[in-house]
């Protein structure tokens, strides 16, 4: 692998990476610092970033931002914006590069590069509003629309042209690699593209290295008392940027009836929602880092997944600390999850349905060194070695 390694960097002597927004950190800037890794002199291109809130994205030797980088409004609220993304992306200059890589879920496939310059595409999904969210997202919408008059009406024009232009760019990369058999699935179906599968990149080894320190001061007399208390070992535990499609309510309206204790830890508009529920078996705790997720990974009993993910770091997450995942069945969760050995994988997104599973869970037993060992298909080692490849 180091051998090919250096042959990349002789061949593509100018790379550039390119991402959507630069604005939080979850599983897809996971993505980028391993490229970075990589390429550690390759820029960062994108429509909009955050310091405060990226502050990962240091790393990265330069990072060129759009227009839309003016309007401070816009570095968090992009909802309102996703009309102006095809100008923001297309207006950036790639014509000195060899290589460019866009990382992306909207828009930053739309890239305008010369013949000269190969473009990959590592694709996290098709667009989500516009193709396999559609429906859910019109009539769902977010909570900054939903003081907008007709809200619908408004916004079916426009997404019809986003939508006209994120199939046409679709065929602006030179290769397209999906990041799951269920995102390989969306991109034949509505894009009408060929693609091959890397899994994203799990590196354990970046939270085995934290495996000191415990919970920041300000939550860990709460937290430890939450999980010390009778909790130790025998929780429920789910972690992420909590979103309607990620069925939080679901699992709440559960737990508020089973009475088992659940810990909720992680960010996002339903997060701060929903977390005012008051109920002594749940926890909730608010942007863990990563010494505070490894105690919730490690003391947890099982990792909850209800929703239908692209992939799903965070279940392969909880494997490589030896712990088993109850997931919904679909999605990114078949590639990850293996029934009834590494998980539990239940059919509908219902009260009963997840309860079964629960019930399920209890009744079977997991070898903890198995689970580990699943995780480590999906390792950093691997994504490179597959990435270098295609190269």
């Amino acid at each position: 692998m180091t051998s090919n390694y250096k042959k990349t960097i002789i061949v593509f002597n100018k790379v550039a990476i390119v991402y959507d927004r630069v604005n939080k950190f979850g599983g897809a800037e996971r993505v980028l610092l391993t490229l970075h890794e990589m390429f550690p002199d390759a820029p960062l291109y994108t429509s909009v970033y955050d310091k405060k809130n990226a502050s990962w994205a240091s790393c990265f030797p330069k990072i060129y931002t759009s227009f839309l980088q003016k309007f401070k409004f816009v570095r968090n609220h992009h909802e309102l914006f996703g009309w102006l993304m095809p100008i923001a992306f297309e207006q950036f200059d790639f014509s000195q590069y060899d290589l460019v890589i866009s990382v992306t879920s909207e828009a930053a496939k739309g890239i305008i590069t010369l013949p000269k310059t190969k473009h990959i595409c590592y694709m996290l999904t098709p667009t989500r509003y516009l193709w396999s969210g559609y429906d859910f997202y019109l009539n769902n919408p977010p909570n900054i629309f939903k003081y907008i008059p007709f809200f619908k009406l408004l916004s079916k024009p426009i997404l019809g042209y986003l939508r006209w232009w994120d199939k046409v760019v679709a065929k602006r990369p030179d290769k397209i690699i999906a990041i799951s058999t269920e995102v390989q699935k969306r991109i034949k179906k509505y894009y009408n593209l060929e693609s091959e599968i890397i899994f994203p990149p799990v590196d354990l080894r970046h939270f085995k290295k934290s495996l000191v320190g415990g919970l920041r001061s300000e939550s860990r007399a709460a937290a430890r008392n939450f999980l010390e208390n009778a909790y130790s070992n025998n929780y429920y535990f789910i972690h992420g940027r909590f979103e309607p499609y990620k069925k939080l309510d679901l699992i709440l309206s559960i737990f508020k009836k089973n009475k088992l204790p659940l810990v909720v830890s992680g960010s996002g508009s339903e997060f701060e929602r929903l977390k005012t529920n008051r109920y002594k078996n749940i926890k909730f705790i608010s942007k863990p880092n990563d010494q505070e997720l490894i105690n919730l990974y490690q003391n947890a009993k099982a990792f909850l997944m209800p929703q239908e993910e692209d992939f799903g770091i965070t279940s392969v997450e909880a494997q490589g600390f030896g712990v088993p995942v109850i997931a919904y069945n679909k999605g990114g969760s078949l590639d990850t999850i293996i029934d009834g050995k590494t998980g539990i994988l239940f059919n509908d997104q219902t009260v009963e349905s997840l309860s079964k599973a629960i019930e399920k869970f209890d009744r079977t037993s997991f070898d903890k060194q198995y689970l580990m060992t699943n995780a480590k298909r999906f390792s950093k080692e691997r994504f490179i070695k597959e990435f270098i490849n295609i190269l």
